[in-house]
């Protein structure tokens, strides 16, 4: 049995996101979350938030012990690209993406 949490359009990429999530993947819910304070990186504060409310999901939802949860799962999806415009010389026009993310985190309990 495990518990998920999930984060819809993130606005960061999904290439940042995947650097932090393979530094907490298979880790205890402790260590991922010291790993995630101590990582100067932009996603660490999303994936704080997510993994707090996948930890809350198990507790509450599924009676789960905190103390025993892991992270069993973690990925993250693109999500729709917001296409903007930058100008450029001579009436030209460059094409900017905006990147979004879909980030899953599963937390489950160990034997």
């Amino acid at each position: 049995m495990e518990a998920k949490a999930h984060l819809k359009y993130a606005r960061i990429s999904p290439r940042k996101v995947q650097i932090v999530l393979d530094l907490i993947r298979g880790k205890d819910v402790a260590t991922a979350m010291a790993t995630l304070k101590n990582t100067p990186k932009s996603a660490s504060e999303y994936l704080t938030k997510l993994l707090r409310s996948a930890v809350a999901n198990a507790e509450n939802n599924f009676n789960m012990d905190v103390s025993k949860l892991y992270v069993s799962e973690c990925f993250v999806c693109p999500g729709p690209i917001l296409k903007r415009i930058r100008p450029r010389a001579q009436g030209r026009a460059f094409r900017i993406n905006k990147r979004t993310s879909h980030v899953t985190i599963a937390v489950s309990e160990k034997n």
